[in-house]
């Protein structure tokens, strides 16, 4: 199995105004004398890492959460000192921030893009004020509105909106409407997810109560197919099943979880992907806090990834990315072919005419994407021929 070099960091930030009512992350409402503590444990167990993993050149980093636009610029700094400080950075380095609107002003946003932070992720969700209510938001559409065009005013970002379809009480005009307000506001990237009621949120309580308007299965896809007809026609490129962007703007750090690539993670709760291993970090803040500062280990799950396990994660994550799987990267990785460890599954669904074969590389096609899901579950274990 060919072992690839270390090239992202995820880092965890996980505080939140609020708890959104579908919201299945590791987040917290907490007051801000917590969030400098744990600035201080997280500068500490990002210079671990770096001890850990000398000489890793960092060409993406992504700071998600929670929302860690919420950090001060003083903490932000701290941060960025600590990787400046413990890893390399990549001349030309994705450096990217998730922000949720109404949390940036214009001094904290010339400091991030002074630290180098390139790429903003807003949280829209909605530009419907009463479905931005249902979700548990604290921001309105003008709060989007104005988050978006303060970052462009400061210049140097490149921006995606986040938004979500399958929303209780949703009609297809409003996802029109709220597709044609995003497009509207000129964002580099877009990703668009369908809502899923997670277990322990509000959102499955109110479920199993019988009192959670969820539009119908038919509905969801139908505003699946709105969303790829209207992104296609607003000049965006659909490269993977929920993601959408302008030539040169796709997200390379999520591109690194596609191809199953390597990568660092800190923060409570965060997972990471090194050395054939996937790891978690402990979810519990308190916890984390006090392991970080007395300089132990952080990780609390570790979970060696087999040779099998490993292919099945290259075939479904690549699936997940229209341009699909190459066959030559993947017998380059696994000594194997695709066409050999997935005989059956790659042969069913090109039968089917759910995969799509174009030279030596496997893709879904477009009627497979609403049910991709179906179709990833014959990659896994059972199906492989382990000869």
């Amino acid at each position: 199995m060919n072992r690839l070099p270390v090239k992202a960091l995820y880092l965890h930030v996980p505080f939140c105004e609020r708890k959104c009512y579908y919201c299945d992350f590791n987040t917290y409402v907490a007051r801000p004398e917590v969030w400098e503590r744990f600035v201080q444990a997280l500068v500490r167990e990002i210079r671990a890492l770096g001890r850990l993993y000398p000489d890793t050149v960092l060409e993406t980093v992504y700071a998600g959460g929670g929302t860690p636009s919420l950090l001060s610029c003083r903490q932000w700094q701290q941060i960025f000192e600590a990787l400046r400080g413990s890893f390399h950075l990549a001349s030309d380095a994705e450096i990217s921030l998730e922000a949720n609107p109404g949390t940036v002003d214009r001094e904290k946003l010339h400091v991030l893009r002074e630290l180098g932070v390139n790429r903003l992720s807003i949280g829209a969700q909605s530009f419907n004020r009463e479905l931005l209510r249902r979700l548990g938001r604290s921001h309105g559409p003008e709060e989007i509105v104005h988050s978006v065009e303060l970052a462009r005013s400061v210049g140097g970002f490149s921006l995606n909106l986040d938004l979500m379809f399958g929303i209780p009480g949703q009609s297809m005009e409003d996802w029109h409407q709220s597709l044609a307000a995003a497009v509207g506001l000129g964002p580099d990237h877009l990703s668009a997810y369908g809502l899923k009621v997670e277990e322990g949120t509000p959102y499955s309580r109110w479920y199993d109560q019988g009192v959670l308007d969820l539009p119908s299965e038919d509905l969801e896809a139908k505003m699946y197919t709105a969303l790829m007809e209207f992104m296609d026609k607003a000049g965006y490129e659909q490269y993977e099943i929920s993601n959408f962007a302008r030539p040169g703007a796709r997200c390379r750090h999520n591109l690194v979880y596609w191809r199953n690539e390597p990568y660092l993670a800190a923060g409570p709760g965060a997972h990471g992907y090194v050395d054939g291993v996937r790891y978690a970090v402990v979810r519990n803040v308190p916890v984390y806090m006090e392991l970080a500062w007395k300089g132990s280990s952080t990780v609390e799950e570790r979970h060696e990834v087999s040779d099998e396990e490993e292919m099945e994660d290259t075939m479904i994550l690549g699936l997940r990315l229209l341009e699909g799987v190459g066959d030559d990267r993947f017998t380059q990785r696994h000594g194997r072919s695709l066409f050999d460890v997935f005989a059956e599954p790659v042969e069913r669904y090109l039968r089917s005419g759910l995969l799509l074969k174009e030279g030596s590389r496997v893709r879904l096609a477009r009627e497979a994407l609403w049910i991709s899901n179906e179709v990833f579950q014959s990659f896994l274990a059972l199906s492989i021929d382990k000869v």
